[in-house]
């Protein structure tokens, strides 16, 4: 009685913060068509000014790849009135920081200040978008950056190409086919005028969100933003292409030979929907059941139970577009990949023929829960959650409505989505393992 009391009273309390979180904000379209995003936040003197720009990876030539990412960086060298080497020397003595990411989908940039230094960030994001200087010596110089990158974390990392191998057999026309990181090759065959090109399609006014969010003055902050966004010119109206993948109906094989592992590893990789769709909210959950934390079906059984695997997992990479639901496991002592692979198959087809027992299902709303308030429980998770709500979803209000979505997916929707995706001959089996020079070391 007294473990269901406290139960009762956490996932009481949960909901209460969940609840008393609703993240409230203001949203309007500039004449250049930039849309704004306010969020008024009292409780720290802190500030962040963000602009997320609806670019990625899938954006790119496919013999241009790369180039998302390497805007990410490029645009950071300097503009008309920041010069070259002094955009952190600004953050820093402003007593700011910054950073920025791109994925297959978006590209996002940000600094987060003292509360009264606003106006400089916003003059340092519009000074991004409107006066960036594109030039040989900022290409070169970045050219080495995002190489020295690549073979930091990916090149020379091990399992780092995962991502990448399963996209390269996941998807055929696809851009997705490729990783953010794009090849070097490409980056260094392109050109001044290719890298022009792309910085004018793409970084307009029309094509981005800029986020406010922290302690502002709502009327002030509005001003600032007039004055400094108002007068860039529209860009170009950007059509994106349409890409649809054949379904996959039969098992697709494939191996990679990492020189950076002893260990290999097995994955098996299923073609799923939209990250707006329910059902990417439904996967998401099959997610945490099979694979998140170590009372998890897949990690106490073969981890803990059957010391079968060093490691096991699954995640739901989602996208605009396409997604992909991801398992991989360590294989450990004498148990192959295939012991490994029937072994999950096992727990998948049970939550294809059984719904969770209720006890599960209240541990899965709990742990939904707990994550809607960690992602809102700082002022860079509200606007970058601001930011992709509108870009990639076109619902802002989503961060305070999504959380609804998941307390209605009942037992029988996780069943049945099991059944739709997670079937032997919709997917990949990729046997990621050493090379085979290393594997005779």
């Amino acid at each position: 009685m007294k473990k269901s009391l406290i139960a009762l009273s956490t996932m009481l309390m949960l909901g209460g913060i969940a609840s008393a979180q609703k993240v409230a904000f203001e949203e309007y379209d500039l004449d250049n068509g930039m849309h704004v995003i306010l969020h008024n936040d009292q409780s720290a003197p802190v500030v962040i000014t963000s602009v997320m720009y609806h670019v990625g990876s899938k954006d790119e030539n496919p013999e241009r790849t790369g180039f998302a990412h390497f805007f990410e960086h490029l645009l950071f060298e300097g503009t008309k009135n920041i010069g070259r080497g002094e955009w952190f020397k600004i953050v820093t003595a402003n007593g700011g920081t910054n950073n920025a990411n791109t994925s297959e989908d978006r590209t996002y940039y940000f600094e987060v200040f003292p509360s009264n230094s606003l106006e400089v960030g916003l003059w340092m994001e519009s000074e991004r978008l409107m006066h960036p200087v594109i030039n040989q010596i900022g290409v070169d110089t970045q050219n080495e950056v995002v190489k020295e990158e690549k073979r930091l974390r990916v090149d020379n990392q091990p399992y780092g190409n995962l991502i990448a191998q399963v996209k390269k057999n996941m998807f055929k026309v696809h851009p997705y086919r490729w990783a953010p990181i794009g090849s070097m090759e490409h980056l260094d065959a392109a050109t001044l005028e290719e890298f022009q090109a792309f910085n004018k399609k793409f970084y307009s006014p029309n094509n981005s969100v800029l986020v406010v969010a922290g302690q502002i003055d709502i009327a002030q902050t509005k001003a600032w933003i007039q004055k400094y966004f108002g007068a860039i010119p529209r860009g170009e109206k950007i059509t994106k292409q349409t890409f649809v993948e054949e379904p996959i109906t039969q098992p697709i094989k494939a191996t990679y030979e990492d020189p950076n592992i002893q260990k290999p590893m097995v994955v098996a990789a299923y073609r799923t929907p939209s990250m707006k769709t329910r059902d990417a909210r439904v996967l998401d959950m099959i997610s945490t059941i099979l694979s998140d934390g170590k009372s998890s079906r897949l990690y106490k059984k073969i981890v803990d139970d059957k010391k079968m695997a060093l490691q096991i997992g699954a995640f739901n990479y989602s996208q605009e577009d396409y997604g992909q639901y991801i398992l991989y496991g360590l294989p450990q002592g004498d148990f192959t990949s295939e012991d490994l692979i029937k072994e999950i198959d096992e727990e998948i087809v049970k939550l294809q023929t059984e719904l969770i027992s209720e006890k599960d299902y209240q541990k899965l709303q709990n742990i939904n829960e707990n994550n809607y308030v960690n992602s809102n429980s700082s002022v860079e998770g509200v606007a970058e959650n601001l930011a992709s709500f509108y870009l990639l979803y076109g619902d802002v209000n989503l961060i305070n409505t999504e959380i609804e979505m998941y307390r209605s997916i009942t037992r029988e929707e996780i069943r049945d989505v099991a059944r739709k995706y997670l079937n032997p001959n919709q997917r990949l089996i990729l046997d990621y393992v050493p090379a085979k020079d290393k594997a005779q070391n």
